[in-house]
């Protein structure tokens, strides 16, 4: 009798105030919808209202959700300095209205209209859910990134932060990608955290879904190296075997450029044609799949921005995940 069973995870990330049409809403019922943070542009009420909205209509009966460096409400120390400094040539009432008091926003995801459509609010930290599916979901949530712009939720550079995930964890959702995977940024840096990735290279949790880096949307499957425990310190160079690892999709598998032979780009717009018409892109990783994930051996790692950065691009494609989580009990 097998001990485990296949579960299904809608994934996005960073649709800042994006409101699905009719045509572009994922249809596909999971049994697990995820957003990993930036939830809105500019932190308002109004905006959450709407993100709420957007989670609720997902077809999962769990909502997993945390917040990125743009839903600043949500970070009571920086929201309050923010008030204190940069809107404090602003009226107060325009404040309350816009932004609500200390605390409000995060509220909201308290009220009977978000935990009635199954929205669970993730602070940082470990969490255990059972889901309806009989499986056991381990999740590790952190909405922190290295600091960048003076935005909410970050971390000082030089100082770093213990992302304390634990060896079985199941899913990994931090908003900031790892250092040297699906990080990469229209510059050509590499934009991730060395603390994400050390943590997750300890941990080899099945999925680690993320946001933050819009232009390295993606998913790659990591195949760790054995001796990578033994390692002090974590790093792609170190701990992944390239030769067993692999880039399912990013953009530069769907979006064609002017060196591109013809076939070449007849493939590319055929795929992002199907994969727009299903409305989001699917992965399968379970036992048999050519990119099987096994615990504590491969991790899948996907980069979920929705909003895009190339505006013949601007809206882009969730992704339907389904690996195997243990049994419950």
């Amino acid at each position: 009798m097998s001990t485990t069973i296949k579960t299904r995870f809608l994934i996005l990330s960073d649709t800042h105030s994006l409101e699905f049409t009719p045509e572009t809403e994922p249809q596909q019922q999971a049994d697990v919808a995820i957003h990993c943070g930036d939830l809105t542009q500019g932190s308002t009420l109004d905006e959450f209202r709407s993100a709420i909205k957007l989670l609720a209509n997902l077809n999962a009966p769990l909502k997993l959700v945390i917040a990125g460096n743009h839903d600043f409400t949500l970070d009571t120390p920086f929201f309050k300095r923010r008030v204190e400094n940069q809107f404090k040539v602003l009226p107060p009432d325009l404040i309350k209205r816009a932004y609500g008091d200390l605390g409000e926003a995060r509220q909201l995801f308290n009220e009977e209209s978000a935990v009635s459509a199954g929205i669970v609010f993730l602070e940082e930290g470990t969490h255990h859910f059972t889901l309806k599916n009989g499986s056991s979901l381990t999740v590790y949530a952190s909405p922190l990134t290295p600091s960048c712009g003076g935005w909410a939720f970050q971390f000082a550079r030089q100082q770093g932060h213990e992302f304390a995930m634990e060896k079985g964890v199941d899913l990994v959702m931090t908003h900031g990608p790892p250092k040297g995977v699906l990080d990469r940024t229209l510059s050509g840096d590499k934009a991730g955290s060395t603390h994400v990735f050390d943590a997750v290279a300890r941990c080899r949790p099945r999925l680690h879904c993320f946001g933050h880096i819009h232009e390295a949307w993606g998913a790659k499957v990591v195949t760790w190296r054995e001796e990578g425990d033994e390692i002090s310190a974590h790093s792609v160079e170190t701990d992944v075997e390239d030769e067993r690892s692999a880039v399912l999709e990013d953009l530069s598998t769907l979006s064609g450029s002017k060196s591109d032979p013809p076939e070449i780009l007849k493939q590319k717009v055929g795929k992002l044609e199907k994969y727009s018409g299903e409305r989001c892109v699917a992965t399968s990783h379970c036992f048999g799949d050519v990119n099987a994930v096994e615990a504590g051996k491969q991790t899948l790692f996907v980069n979920a921005s929705i909003k895009g950065v190339d505006e013949d691009y601007p809206v882009q494609l969730p992704w339907l995940v389904d690996i195997e989580l243990a049994k419950a009990g």
